[in-house]
């Protein structure tokens, strides 16, 4: 690192090369794609003065800077990656908390609204993403999510969605990293073929209303389901392990499934709300678990904006 200058911060045998490299930072006036180069050449530079500036430029990216950085000709070290994506985290928390938009009174009036849920769960997908990796938004995964299972559907119905969606194996639950906070990013879970009981749902959700398919949400306690019907069967569908079903008359004529909530929860559907409330609860709690207090706090903020 070279030796120190007293009480300063500068290395002394990088005086020269810091006020270069300073300048770089201050007084250049390029394209965004040309400006954004010559930060990731500051990535590796620890001097406090340049780390500020360099975030501070990052901030005016909103957070991402997938698509300038794919013209970048030099590929990234997996710290660089890191290191960036860590920089750009600040922005995507200011992101996230300017354009989350709720109903004035709350998530109980999001009631049938499964436009404003995708639009919620896509700026938590955005702001749980890196930042740096290339990748569709939410909508445009579902959307091609939607059009591989066509064929089948139009054969099958919903059973045939249910089938090439979890059967098929094309899904599967995260059983191994169960509270991953990546789970509550569903285009993560598109991408990576993975998620817990909700996110599952909600896919499974989601890609039937672009089907114009019907099945519904169960809010049950501690396990995320869905309820479809087939050849008149109201079915139990379990997403997260494999689309498994179980008749739904039969485990309600169960002696061990007695009236009030369980059965409550069986036969009410969940909301857009209610499923939104759910997601959040459980990122909150993974971020916790993931040793990530700040962003917790973020996600509790939200939990707070959604209440009547």
């Amino acid at each position: 690192m070279g030796a120190w200058c007293g009480r300063s911060l500068v290395p002394c045998g990088a005086v020269g090369g810091f006020f270069k490299r300073f300048h770089t930072v201050i007084f250049f006036a390029m394209s965004s794609t040309a400006e954004l180069h010559s930060l990731l050449r500051l990535l590796d530079d620890e001097t406090p003065q340049v780390r500020q500036k360099v975030c501070d430029k990052l901030r005016e990216y909103g957070g991402d800077v997938s698509e300038a950085l794919a013209e970048y000709p030099h590929p990234l070290t997996d710290f660089e990656i890191g290191l960036l994506s860590e920089l750009l985290k600040p922005s995507r928390r200011d992101t996230l908390l300017r354009e989350w938009e709720v109903p004035f009174h709350g998530w109980r009036a999001m009631d049938d609204d499964w436009d404003m849920l995708e639009a919620c769960l896509r700026l938590v997908s955005d702001f749980l993403h890196d930042g740096v990796t290339l990748r569709p938004p939410l909508p445009d995964f579902l959307d091609i999510l939607a059009e591989e299972a066509a064929p089948m559907a139009e054969q099958a119905g919903i059973d045939g969605l249910r089938i090439y969606l979890f059967e098929s194996g094309r899904f599967r639950g995260n059983h191994e990293n169960h509270n991953d906070p990546n789970n509550c990013d569903l285009a993560w879970s598109i991408e990576n073929n993975t998620s817990n009981p909700i996110g599952l749902a909600t896919i499974f959700l989601l890609v039937a209303k672009r089907l114009d398919l019907e099945v519904e949400g169960i809010n049950f306690p501690g396990h995320f389901l869905c309820r479809i019907e087939n050849g008149g069967q109201q079915l139990l569908c379990d997403c997260y392990n494999g689309g498994r079903l179980h008749d739904l008359n039969e485990i309600l004529s169960r002696k061990d499934v007695i009236e009030g909530a369980i059965t409550s929860a069986l036969t009410s559907s969940a909301t857009p709300g209610e499923i939104l409330i759910r997601t959040l609860r459980n990122l909150e709690i993974s971020l916790h678990r993931s040793d990530e207090p700040e962003d917790a706090a973020l996600i509790r903020q939200l939990v707070e904006s959604l209440k009547p």
